[in-house]
C-alpha cells in the first residue's frame, strides 16, 4: 500500500489499494495518486505538477532544488486526493536508458508445466544478467515459448518438451538513478521502483494489438526524446536522443532575440509543425496581453507592435523538427524498424502537443503516425489527459499490473545487477530480425 489513508467517497466503488507515482521530467515534475477499486477500475484520486528545478535532460543536477520540486508536486496531488503517500513509483527518462532482451530455455520432457517449472525458468534467467557496468532497472518475463510456439502469456497447465521465456531488461547508468532515488527519498518518500519511461508510456499509449504487430513509440519530452520499438508484445529496444521540445524553444529565442518565456508562449499559442498558405499574412504578438508594456525585448523582424510573421515562426520550428526527425529516423533504422512490421508510429510526451506534429512526422518518416494520450480514467483532470502526462498515467497503470521481476522470484532475492556483452546483443539482433 502506497498510502496511509484510503479515501472512501460516498457512492463510489470501494478503493482497495492506492498507488502513487512521480514523473521527474526536464520541463515539469508531475505526481499522481490513483486507487484500484474493488471492481478492478483505476480511479485517479489526485494529480498535480509544477515546473522542474534542478533537472537537466533527465539528470538531477541540483539535489535541493529537485527535491523541493518533487515534494511540491506530491503535496499538490495529496491535497486533492486527501491521501498521504508513503511511497511512489518513479519515472526515469534520462540516466542513459537502454533496453535489451535475453532468452532462457529449459527441458520439460513433455509433462504438464507446473508453477515450480516457471519459477525454475525465471530463476535460471537471472544467470543471464551479468555485471557489465550498468544498473538493471527491471528484468521481466515478456512472454513464453512452448516448443517453438511464441506468445504464450501463461504456460502453467500446458504440456511441452521445451519451455522458454523472453526476458525484457531495462538498463540505466547507476549514479544518475541513485541521484533520482535520493531526490525522492529526501522528499520523505520511499521508492517502490524506478521505471524507464518507455515502459510506462507504453502502458498508457499503446494497445495490445499495436505491441503485437509492431509499433515505434516516440516520447518527445522537454529535453530528451526516447525512441522505443515494440513487437511480439515486447519492448525490443530503445534509444535516447538528447533533443526535446525545449530545444525548439531555444531556437526560437535565438532566432528572434527574445526571452525563453516569450519563445515558449509563441510556440505553444501560435506554433505549428505544418505551414499554412496564410502564414505570411498573419502577424502574431510576441508578448501576452497580460504582459506589462515593454516587457522583454522587441523581436527581430517585428513590427511596431512587436509582432512577427507567423510564417517565420513556423519556419524556425519546422527547421528544428526536420533535424530531430533525421535523428529519429536513424534511430529507428538502427533498431530494424523497417519492412512490413515497421509501419506504425505513436508520438507522445509534452512536445507531441504541438499542432500538426503527427502529420509532420508521417511525412518525414513515411509511416502512419498518431498522437498517444493517457487512456480514459475516472477522475483524470482534462488538463492531465494530454500526451505530456502519458508517462505519469502509465506509471500507476504499470504499478497496478503488479509486474514480475525475475530478480525477486524464488527463495533468494538477487539484488540489482548488470547486463553483459555481445552474446545478449546478438539475441537482440535475432529478435529484431524475426519481428521486422
Amino acid at each position: 500500500m502506497a498510502a496511509r489513508t484510503v479515501p472512501q467517497r460516498p457512492g463510489a466503488p470501494r478503493i482497495v489499494k492506492v498507488f502513487g507515482a512521480v514523473n521527474i521530467g526536464s520541463f515539469r515534475v508531475s505526481a499522481m495518486i490513483a486507487g484500484l477499486s474493488e471492481t478492478g477500475e483505476m480511479i485517479v484520486l489526485g494529480s498535480g505538477h509544477r515546473a522542474s528545478q534542478g533537472i537537466k535532460r533527465g539528470y538531477v543536477t541540483e539535489m535541493q532544488a529537485a527535491t523541493h520540486a518533487v515534494r511540491d508536486a506530491i503535496e499538490r496531488a495529496e491535497k486533492i486526493a486527501g491521501v498521504t503517500l508513503d511511497s511512489v513509483w518513479v519515472g526515469c527518462a534520462g540516466a542513459g536508458l537502454a533496453s535489451t532482451l535475453a532468452r532462457v530455455e529449459v527441458d520439460i520432457g513433455g509433462r504438464r508445466i507446473e508453477a515450480d517449472d516457471i519459477e525454475h525458468l525465471l530463476v535460471a534467467g537471472r544467470d543471464v544478467i551479468q555485471p557489465d557496468g550498468r544498473m538493471v532497472l527491471h528484468a521481466q518475463p515478456a512472454h513464453y515459448t512452448l516448443d517453438g510456439a511464441h506468445g504464450v502469456s501463461n504456460p502453467r497447465g500446458l504440456h511441452a518438451e521445451r519451455l522458454a521465456v523472453d526476458i525484457h531488461v531495462m538498463l540505466a547508468d547507476g549514479a544518475p538513478v541513485r541521484n533520482l532515488t535520493e531526490c525522492v527519498q529526501n522528499a520523505h518518500l520511499e521508492v517502490e521502483a524506478v521505471v524507464g519511461s518507455p515502459v510506462a508510456a507504453g502502458h498508457a499509449c499503446l494497445t495490445p494489438e499495436e505491441r503485437e504487430l509492431g509499433v515505434a513509440l516516440i516520447e518527445f519530452g522537454g529535453e530528451v526524446t526516447n525512441v522505443s520499438v515494440y513487437a511480439g508484445g515486447m519492448l525490443l529496444g530503445m534509444t535516447a536522443l538528447p533533443f526535446g521540445s525545449g530545444d525548439v524553444t531555444d531556437a526560437l529565442a535565438s532566432a528572434f532575440g527574445i526571452r525563453r518565456y516569450q519563445a515558449e508562449r509563441l510556440k505553444c499559442v501560435h506554433g505549428s509543425a505544418i505551414a499554412s498558405p496564410t502564414d505570411h499574412r498573419e502577424m502574431v504578438p510576441v508578448n501576452a496581453p497580460s504582459d506589462p508594456e515593454g516587457a522583454g525585448p522587441v523581436a527581430r523582424h517585428a513590427d511596431d507592435k512587436n509582432r512577427i510573421p507567423r510564417a517565420e515562426l513556423v519556419s524556425v520550428i519546422t527547421q528544428q523538427l526536420g533535424q530531430w526527425m533525421e535523428e529519429v529516423g536513424r534511430a529507428l533504422k538502427a533498431m530494424g524498424f523497417t519492412g512490413q512490421r515497421g509501419q506504425q508510429i505513436v508520438l507522445t510526451g509534452g512536445g507531441a502537443e504541438l499542432p500538426g506534429l503527427a502529420d509532420f512526422a508521417q511525412g518525414a518518416l513515411g509511416k502512419t503516425t498518431r498522437v498517444g494520450k493517457p487512456p480514459q480514467m475516472t477522475g483524470l483532470p482534462e488538463a492531465h489527459a494530454t500526451p505530456g502526462f502519458a508517462t505519469l498515467a502509465g506509471l500507476v497503470l504499470y504499478a497496478a499490473a503488479d509486474p514480475v521481476d525475475i530478480r525477486s522470484v524464488g527463495p533468494s532475492y538477487q539484488p540489482t545487477m548488470r547486463y553483459s556483452g555481445m552474446g545478449l546483443a546478438r539475441r537482440v539482433y535475432r529478435a529484431l530480425k524475426e519481428y521486422f
